[in-house]
């Protein structure tokens, strides 16, 4: 049995979900390094804090999307999309962030790391989680819609 409420949440969380990602990752991130008196130090301690928070919202949107989907019964191609947004908040979870965290510490400790492309990475995997938020809110929308009329021609008939 589809929720009418429940899918309201989903939509809700998907797209301040989404508004976050844009904020925070697109905004904020570039924006304080140019702010005269920000250090690098200071801007990474700034970040490292920030996308902490951040990653813990996240996983809270996640959970509350993944969970009303499945409750919904929505069908896969609604699933599929936000089991990928899992995926990658698994590997931003557990591996990039920590790693990017590290590298992080180490150029406020007054220490050079060796290269990395892992904010390069993270970068792509914002812009993908980006795609498959709005993409997935899209679909939840259409299906929603889909469904509304479905039950207001049966109540009409």
């Amino acid at each position: 049995m589809r929720s009418s409420f429940l899918t309201q949440v989903i939509l809700f969380s998907l797209l301040l979900w989404a508004g976050m990602v844009l904020g925070i990752s697109f905004l904020e991130a570039p924006v304080k390094f140019t702010a005269p008196q920000v250090t690098l130090a200071i801007g990474l301690g700034i970040g490292r804090l920030v996308f902490g928070f951040l990653n813990k919202f996240e996983l809270v949107f996640c959970s509350v999307v993944l969970i009303g989907l499945f409750y919904n019964q929505a069908s896969f191609k609604i699933v599929f999309p936000a089991l990928l947004l899992a995926l990658v908040m698994a590997l931003q979870t557990l591996w990039l962030l920590p790693a990017l965290d590290a590298r992080a510490l180490q150029i406020i400790a007054g220490q050079v790391p060796t290269p990395s492309n892992l904010h390069h990475v993270y970068v792509g995997l914002e812009v993908f989680k980006l795609g498959m938020l709005l993409g997935t809110a899209s679909a939840v929308f259409r299906q929603r819609t889909v469904t509304d009329s479905y039950q207001t021609t049966a109540v009409h008939s």
